[in-house]
């Protein structure tokens, strides 16, 4: 019902994609030479945006007559403006002149998917990302975007957060700020909570789906994003923006910036504090940044330095609530209070258990916190050698440390190298304590790209990284009931990790005709090692050296000015994380995981109407895939299945329907399927292990990965300066491990939310917003997460306890943003 909902609404979108009036702009520059790829910006109540073509010129049907502001603007030159009445078939000539450089476009210019490129690629403006910016993580601000999920461990969205796209994780998303790699080198994953706020000083943000372009750092396997910090503001200003809601959820932003200084200096600085109590019992959160930089415009060169850090404390929340609190099934809850949590019948842990609701948290230690900070220091240098030529380097280094504190009942002593008491006669070889879990790593390298445009046919780009990590993990015990022989200070386990990562590509963009080919190849050195030893494993000494070549190449045909059509293929691999050699269930040493990846799509954009179609084929060999288990940090477990698979469809439209009312939709369908796949069971006799048995599946669905991923959004603009939307999400069944089983999987959910936003200009300010955002209004119970683990007994009876993340029921969040 659904899918053909969706279907046919797109369809007849598509049947209003012709237009009767049409306004024609072309953008030369000062030889009268024609610009291709400028912006062109044409504004009455609402912004419509395209890029020019071969020609130089950009088309906009089906405007309603009027006045307009039309904006044109590309990379080195001045931007023009004017203002025009609408007539019938209107044409206008806008000729740029060269000016200062603006850094903050090229930055990314070499790792991003350009307009008409053969990448399935979804574009947020700083418009966009500022209606919803109200202190929730930048996940959240991506949820109307095709194939995303999002969720969080606190349920509201503040503090650690997740997200898959195309049913991978944040492990398999590659992040780059202002092209360098925000990834974890370990971990792979990209932390937005070491980054509170940080959309508040992001320009713009590409998600490319699939493997997309080469890019720098992790390989990306489900999609990458490309974030672009604030651009120039040459004018100086201020910003005073605050937002309190639910569950004491406060977001507090200061603002600054010079402008330009005598036409070549600029500096903009950002303090910011987001806090909460968050949806689950204690999942709170208290989060600290700052970012601050400072540019030296040019005209030939820029050079722009970037200090920014984040600061995080957050109340763990990584056990999840078990099944019975969240489905409301109770009488399987002395089951999971006995066998999954190990609770005595008379203890207080059992009794809160058996009283709580969906928002239970297992730990109530009053320090069982999450505690890191990271900063991250940047210099980018560009230089336009010619009109056909530049260059631009970046030098980068990370610094982060932090631990996890966690209060431990009743661990023995010899797992902390401690020796037994005796005390009156008593041996004693356990004791409640308390211990620290370290990490303590640095990240540094550099990035580089030269394009070389000899002609507007024909563009190389020539681009690359070196990075290196060193991280040190180790524990401490920091307080015990019984000490015995330990001293404050002592690291019971230890190890050091070092990472390099080298990596290359030479790109090509040629038009010919109405055709546009592109051809990517990277190549990319991943050397890993680690020694010493580890809290579960000790004396490890492994070490993995991967050489990776990384092919891609596409074509799209232009059919009009305003549409076209492509076809790509991209071969990519990835280097196992630092988890999938330390907890392989399998115990065997992970293999590196190869995808290819084919991309065709169409894509029809107007002024009042916007279409994206396209299927895909993601065909994995030894995909890392979560086996539905976590470790005790909340992290999946993963193995290698030598052949499995995600295709799909999706499509992403908007119509403007009127001047005043916008439908915007999203819909993803998909089968993730791994093909031969082979499940261990542990299986006991009473309480004694007996064996491990193997079940086998022809094909079985890929865990955590949906096949129906729908999205919708009304937008209404009864003025100028006031706006409402209405946005709803719709996830079908998601499984928690690889089986099918909807005895462990995840119920489909829907969850719709409304916003408003309201701007004037009064009291001497530039700008006043308020905004307000309500969450699930409809009061969805759901869950966006979960892990699963179990056994059998010798009868074949299958034992299982399923634990879920519970994301907020309704809840709110009010903002005044004051620009000055």
């Amino acid at each position: 019902m659904m899918k053909s909902f969706a279907t046919l609404a797109l369809v007849a979108m598509s049947s209003l994609a012709v237009g009767q009036q049409q306004l024609r702009v072309e953008v030369l520059n000062e030889q009268k030479q024609p610009l291709r790829n400028a912006s062109v910006n044409v504004r009455k109540t609402q912004l419509f945006s395209q890029q020019t073509d071969t020609q130089g010129i950009a088309v906009f049907s089906r405007l309603p007559n009027g006045k307009y502001a039309i904006t044109a603007s590309f990379l080195g030159y001045i931007a023009k403006d004017t203002v025009i009445q609408l007539q019938p078939d209107s044409y206008i000539q806008l000729q740029l002149s060269p000016t200062t450089i603006r850094t903050e476009e090229v930055l990314v210019n070499a790792t991003r998917a350009k307009n008409n490129a053969s990448t399935t690629f979804k574009n947020l403006d700083r418009q966009t990302i500022e209606k919803s910016n109200l202190g929730q993580d930048i996940p959240y601000l991506l949820d109307q975007t095709p194939s995303i999920i999002i969720g969080s461990d606190a349920g509201n969205g503040i503090g650690y957060t997740n997200m898959t796209i195309r049913g991978s994780n944040n492990e398999r998303i590659n992040v780059t700020l202002d092209g360098i790699p925000l990834n974890d080198a370990e971990s792979m994953g990209s932390f937005f909570v070491n980054l509170p706020d940080f959309a508040s000083s992001v320009d713009n943000i590409q998600i490319q789906r699939g493997i997309g372009t080469s890019t720098n750092g992790a390989g990306a396997f489900g999609a990458s994003l490309n974030i672009q910090t604030q651009a120039l503001n040459e004018k100086p200003y201020a910003e005073l923006n605050n937002a309190y809601g639910s569950y004491n959820s406060w977001k507090n932003t200061l603002k600054a910036g010079t402008g330009l200084i005598d036409g070549r200096y600029a500096f903009n600085a950002r303090l910011s504090r987001i806090a909460s109590d968050g949806y689950v019992n204690r999942a709170s959160s208290d989060l600290k940044s700052f970012y601050v930089d400072g540019g030296i415009y040019g005209k030939k060169q820029t050079l722009k330095a970037t200090l920014f850090s984040g600061k995080e404390k957050t109340y763990q929340a990584w056990y999840g609530t078990p099944e019975p609190l969240v489905k409301g099934d109770r009488s399987k809850l002395a089951d999971y209070a006995v066998n999954a949590f190990g609770f005595d019948e008379s203890s207080s842990e059992y009794s809160r258990l058996m009283n709580a609701d969906r928002t239970y948290n297992y730990y109530t230690y009053d320090n069982q916190t999450d505690n890191y900070t990271q900063t991250h220091a940047r210099l980018h240098y560009n230089n336009f050698i010619s009109d056909v030529l530049n260059f631009s380097v970046a030098l980068h280094y990370t610094r982060g440390a932090g631990y996890y504190e966690e209060y431990r009942p009743q661990d023995n002593f010899s797992k902390y190298g401690m020796d037994e008491l005796t005390i009156g006669g008593e041996t004693i070889s356990s004791s409640d304590l308390i211990r620290r879990r370290w990490l303590d790593n640095h990240f540094y390298g550099t990035t580089y790209a030269l394009n070389y445009t000899p002609s507007t046919n024909l563009k190389f780009t020539f681009g690359g990284a070196y990075n290196e990590y060193k991280g040190d993990h180790y524990g401490e015990v920091i307080w015990a009931r019984y000490a015995s022989n330990s001293e404050l200070g002592d690291k019971y386990y230890f190890n050091d990790a070092k990472k390099t990562d080298f990596s290359v590509y030479g790109k090509m963009d040629y038009t010919l005709n109405k055709w546009l080919f592109n051809l990517d190849l990277q190549y990319r050195n991943v050397n890993y090692k680690t020694a010493g030893n580890d809290d579960k494993i000790k004396n490890i000494d492994l070490s993995d050296n991967l050489n990776f070549f990384n092919p891609k190449f596409g074509m799209t045909y232009l059919i009009s000015s305003q549409s076209n059509a492509y076809l790509s293929y991209a071969y990519a691999n990835k280097e196992p994380i630092r988890k999938d050699y330390v907890e392989n269930p399998l115990s065997e040493f992970p293999r590196p995981e190869r995808m290819q990846n084919i991309e065709g799509g169409y894509r029809y954009s107007s002024s009042n109407v916007n279409i994206g179609a396209n299927l895909y084929a993601m065909l994995y060999k030894d995909q890392l895939i979560p086996t539905g288990a976590i470790n005790d940090v909340g992290g999946t477990i993963r193995q290698n299945v030598p052949d499995s698979y995600r295709v799909g469809l999706e499509l992403d439209a908007a119509w403007n329907i009127t001047s005043q009312f916008t439908w915007r939709a999203t819909a993803a369908f998909s089968e993730n399927k791994i093909k031969n796949f082979t499940e261990y069971v542990d299986v006991y006799d009473n309480w004694d292990f007996v064996e491990t048995k193997e079940i086998k599946y022809d094909k079985t669905d890929i865990a955590l990965s949906a096949s129906t991923i729908l999205s919708n959004e009304f937008a209404y603009r009864p003025l100028e300066n006031l706006e409402f939307s209405l946005r709803s999400k719709y996830v079908s069944r998601l499984f928690l491990d690889n089986t099918s089983s909807n005895d462990r999987s995840i119920d489909p959910f829907t969850v719709t939310n409304f916003g408003t936003k309201y701007s004037i200009s009064a009291f001497g300010l530039k700008n006043i917003d308020i905004l307000l955002q309500i969450n699930n209004i409809f009061n969805a119970k759901y869950e966006t997460s979960g892990y699963t683990w179990g056994s059998m007994d010798t009868s074949g009876n299958r034992s299982y306890y399923n634990f879920y993340y519970p994301q907020a029921t309704t809840n709110y969040m009010l903002g005044l943003n004051l620009r000055f």
